[in-house]
């Protein structure tokens, strides 16, 4: 079975297909803004990966949301709530960890289906 990458760098690429699957790096918004503005450019980032991979948000099976401050939890379930499609919700995970950069307040990385 043929692996497909999409957007690939010398560390990593951006999506990952196989077997039907879909694995997205970690998606981060832009470094200095407010946890609701990253977790919004995170989910926008998420959804334009899906459809590059062609599938799209109501397929995803698995997301892992790493947050600096677990403070941050009900800021960033907040837009986590709009985004994600009722009746497709996912299983997910969030916990606390020390992201790249101290200015990254969330990252999200997804598995989907095709």
């Amino acid at each position: 079975m043929e692996i497909k990458r999409f957007e690939t760098g010398p560390r990593m690429s951006q999506a990952v297909v196989y077997n039907h699957t879909v694995y997205l790096a970690g998606q981060v918004g832009n470094a200095g803004d407010d946890v609701a503005t990253q977790t919004k450019q995170a989910l926008a980032e998420v959804d334009r990966l899906l459809a590059l991979a062609g599938t799209d948000k109501t397929r995803i099976l698995s997301a892992t949301v790493w947050l600096a401050d677990m403070a941050d939890f009900a800021k960033m379930n907040s837009v986590w709530d709009a985004w994600v499609p009722q009746g497709h919700t996912p299983a997910r995970a969030t916990g606390e960890a020390k992201l790249a950069t101290p200015e990254y307040l969330v990252e999200v990385i997804v598995t989907a289906a095709l």
